[in-house]
This record gives C-alpha cells, structure tokens and sequence, in this order.
C-alpha cells in the first residue's frame, strides 16, 4: 500500500535541508522500492508572500490526507514586523491545533563520534539518550484570553492564559509512561507545581496515572531545578514530560548537550499514530544559502517519521546507522567540526548519507 507523505519545506534554512531528506526518500522509493507518494505544501513565511496567511487551507487539507508530514523550519527576521495573527509561527500552531497533534517527542541522543562537541565533559555527557516528551497543543502557547491591552493609566500590558485540563495532562502523562516502559522505567515529570495552579494540576493527574504503570519509577522536579540537572547530571535521566512551554525550553537545552542543535530530530504525534516530523532547530535565517547547515536532524527526523508514522522500524534504524557511519567516516558540518575531521557541506553530508545508506542491506 501506497504511503502519502507531505513535505512542507518552510522557510530560511527548512529547503535546503529537506531537499537533503528527499534524496534519502527518493533512494528508498527508487532503490529498495518503498512506495511513497510525496506531495508538496506551503507553510510559514512562504505561504505568507504566497497566499497571505500562515498556513493555507490547501496544506491542512494536504495534511488530513496524508500519513506523515516532514517539514523543514518556519519564520524569520522577514516576517517579524507584520501583523502577529499571520506571522509564520501561528501556522506551525495552526496546524498542530488542526491535526491535534499533542505529544511531541524529542530525544536527546548523543552519538558517540561526537562526545568531544558537547560543551560539557566528555564523562558527563558520554552515552547520553533522553526523551523529552512534550504536551504540543495546550497550555500558554494556547490559551484565552491573550493579548495586549491599554490600562486605566495609559501602560499597555500583555497578557497570556497558561490552562490544562486533566484530560490534556492524562493523555500526554500516559504517552510519557508508555515510552518509560520500553526505555529504562524513569520517569521525570517537570512542573512548577509551587507557584502555578496549572502545574499543581499537573502533578496531581501525572501522580494518578502512575498507578497505572507500577514498573514505572516516576519522580517530580521544578522545571529551575530540571534545567540546572540537565546540565549537572544528565544521565540521571530517562524520558521527561512536561507541559509546552517548559518543554520548549528544555529541549532546547537538551540538544547542546549533544553538540549541536542541528542532531535533533523531533516527532509531534495524533492519537492516531500520524503525525508531523521536524527538526529542533529554527530557520536560521543568517545561515540561509550558504550550504553550511546541519540536515542530520532532518533526516533522523525522517528516521522518526518512518519508526512511529509507517511502522518501518527497520527502515528507521538504517537511517540511522547510515548517519552515524558517516560521522564515524569523520564528516562533519560546520556546526559540529572539530580538529581532524573534515568538514561539508549541507548538499555534500546529504549525499554522504544517501552514499552509506546504499552500502547497508
């Protein structure tokens, strides 16, 4: 059966590094037979000067029909000045909310031809593999009432509306726990739960369902307190879950303790097991077109779309085993070049990845 993927490049850096990815799809479609019907779409600043809005209706019905969906990056500098509800990132919002995709999955993987670029010590970092699970679609990103208002006084204030229900919370909590069970059995749930009635919520469901996974050691930590760990002592860690914008930020943070932001791939899943795939970083607009950014998130994002969307593990793990024989090869990008390693291009590590895929049966 045929396969329908949608491949929204985006904007800034997002085609460069997705026409990467379709050479590894347009490999497995061509050599190992995959079938696949690739469509493309617009999102973000692109579809901005294209159609006037972030996301047209043409791409979401594009992604309704679709099994999976890789996109590349969204905004920049270029869009930053218009009007807020048409910016790029209200479609990457629009179209989470529209798919319902709530579950975002970010490992931090560290693969170990590059201990050495991790900012930290090498023993602290070394055999690094956490999962960042992260609610997509609640919380401040979404809620009501926001804005920005004139006072009695004259000041103009803004204002945001951090909410979650407990259904929100259980269904997140429950993918979170599930991945615990095939991983290492712990579990961190992050939360303020001191100081936000929203995250006191949190705890209190998180708390309930654990009776549900007994093989399961859950423990709770402030999200100050988790930040300071990641840094401290990552290890300690197994899959962490907590709420959108916490997880925003901490898996950000997560991603330089594996060298680089441009190693991170990511996953935002439906309850039907379709979902969007992408990489952590941004559209690095300073960067754009000079053939220097990293496109390995990309394709392990693809590795993703593969192991969770179309259930082909196996196809998943030899994108995978063709992107670290290629570090292993000592190719690196600029964003993760060290002393005696020769540093590529996006176009020429594309390439080299495609190259190693071939060689493995």
């Amino acid at each position: 059966m045929t396969k329908k993927i949608l491949i929204l490049p985006g904007d800034g850096i997002g085609p460069e590094i997705i026409s990467q990815a379709e050479k590894v799809l347009a490999f497995l479609i061509q050599e190992r037979g995959v079938k696949l019907d690739l469509e493309h779409g617009l999102l973000g600043g692109c579809a901005v000067d294209a159609a006037g809005v972030p996301m047209p209706e043409e791409t979401l019905a594009k992604a309704k029909e679709s099994s999976a969906i890789l996109l590349g990056s969204v905004g920049g500098p270029k869009w930053e000045t218009i009007e807020r509800s048409i910016r790029p990132e209200r479609g990457l919002l629009a179209i989470r909310s529209g798919l319902g995709l709530f579950a975002n999955l970010r490992p931090a993987v560290l693969f170990p031809q590059l201990a050495s670029a991790s900012t930290l010590n090498e023993d602290v970092v070394s055999g690094l593999d956490i999962m960042i699970v992260r609610e997509l679609t609640g919380g401040i990103y979404f809620g009501e009432p926001r804005g920005i208002r004139e006072l009695d006084d004259g000041q103009r204030q803004g204002y945001n509306t951090l909410v979650y229900s407990e259904s929100e919370i259980e269904r997140i909590a429950r993918i979170a726990f599930e991945s615990a069970s095939k991983r290492q059995g712990r579990l961190c749930s992050v939360d303020k739960a001191n100081v936000l009635e929203a995250t006191e919520l949190w705890r209190e469901v998180v708390t309930g369902i654990s009776k549900d996974y007994p093989d399961v050691e859950l423990q709770h930590m402030y999200v100050d307190n988790a930040a300071m760990q990641l840094v401290r002592d990552p290890k300690q860690f197994d899959v962490m879950v907590t709420t959108n914008m916490f997880g925003d930020i901490l898996s950000d943070l997560a991603s330089m303790l594996t060298g680089s932001i441009g190693m991170l791939p990511s996953a935002s899943l439906a309850s039907d097991g379709s979902g969007m795939y992408e990489p952590c970083h941004g559209s690095a607009p300073d960067i754009t077109g000079q053939n220097v950014a990293n496109p390995l998130a990309t394709i392990l994002s693809l590795s993703m779309l593969f192991r969770y969307s179309l259930s082909e593990a196996a196809i998943a793990d030899k994108i995978e085993q063709s992107v670290s024989q290629v570090l292993s090869e000592g190719l690196r990008t600029k964003d993760i070049d060290a002393e005696g390693m020769t540093c590529v291009g996006t176009e020429e590590m594309g390439d080299a990845v495609v190259k190693a895929l071939s060689s493995i049966d």
